[in-house]
């Protein structure tokens, strides 16, 4: 089983595992993510897989050391995160739809804020002011924020609004993205599935051939890396070569990848 999306934290497993592990079940507990940003931990204070935002619902399956272990409800993936970063919050009603914005504690620009979010984070706005929505947290503005399922259009538009976003290993958000942290939080943008890595995004939409023309939203695979096609020529992913989500050409990607070691394209995918 993948560890990543196997709900058992090494001493306790839900439920949805009996008859296939020899371990205490339990129903786990719903709860969800009340920091703007988590890492998601391989073992209490190890090394970050993913990141997960603000709303994200959760089940938690263990505790220890200080940390839990969950399953995320947007894309099953498991792991560890901080204890203070999960508890009970009112049911989010919108989803923040700029690459990033601030929770004030008024309904004034000139407020100092409260604290940043990114593309993706789930809040419950309880009322407007102007301009304003008014949230359980303070006040965003309401040009940032759209109802759950009022999603994008297009996902290729989402990612082109995170460029120069910073290249960060597991990153989900506007802080610093890696490949597949771009491309899931633009397809989950637009309302799509999209799992957390890009071996396992490697399943998503239908498979092309080599020869089939390449169109706007469809992804080309390497080795553990993702990018998603702007059109014919260009594309979009978020890469160790600038450190940064960025434009280059499909070609050119190509080959600089082959030329650094990192093989030929493995799959291309049409969503």
């Amino acid at each position: 089983m993948d560890r990543r999306l196997t709900p058992f934290s090494g001493r306790v497993a839900l439920t949805a595992l009996q008859g296939r592990i020899d371990a205490p079940l339990t129903a786990g507990e719903a709860a969800q993510v009340v920091v703007p940003l988590a890492d998601l931990l391989a073992k209490p204070g190890g090394a970050r897989d993913r990141q997960i935002l603000l709303g994200d619902a959760v089940t938690v399956v263990d505790r220890d050391q200080g940390h839990c272990f969950v399953q995320t409800a947007k894309d099953g993936y498991c792991g560890w995160l901080d204890e203070a970063a999960v508890g009970d919050a009112s049911p989010p009603t919108h989803w923040v739809s700029a690459p990033a914005t601030h929770v004030y504690p008024e309904p004034r620009v000139q407020a100092r804020e409260r604290i940043a979010l990114s593309l993706g984070a789930k809040l419950c706005v309880t009322g407007t002011h102007g301009t304003w929505a008014e949230t359980t947290l303070g006040f965003v503005p309401a040009v940032h924020v759209r109802r759950l399922g009022d999603w994008a259009g297009d996902p290729v538009s989402v990612a082109e609004s995170l460029i120069g976003t910073p290249y960060l290993w597991g990153g989900n958000s506007r802080a610093g993205l890696d490949c597949s942290g771009l491309a899931q939080v633009s397809l989950h943008a637009a309302g799509l599935d999209c799992p957390g890595d890009s071996d396992m995004q490697q399943a998503l939409g239908a498979a092309l051939s080599d020869g089939d023309a390449l169109q706007r939203s469809d992804l080309l695979f390497w080795k553990g890396h993702v990018a998603i096609v702007t059109g014919p020529d260009r594309l979009i992913h978020s890469n160790g070569h600038s450190m940064s989500v960025a434009y280059e050409g499909i070609v050119e990607t190509i080959a600089r990848i082959a030329s650094q070691g990192g093989g030929p394209v493995i799959a291309r995918r049409r969503l």
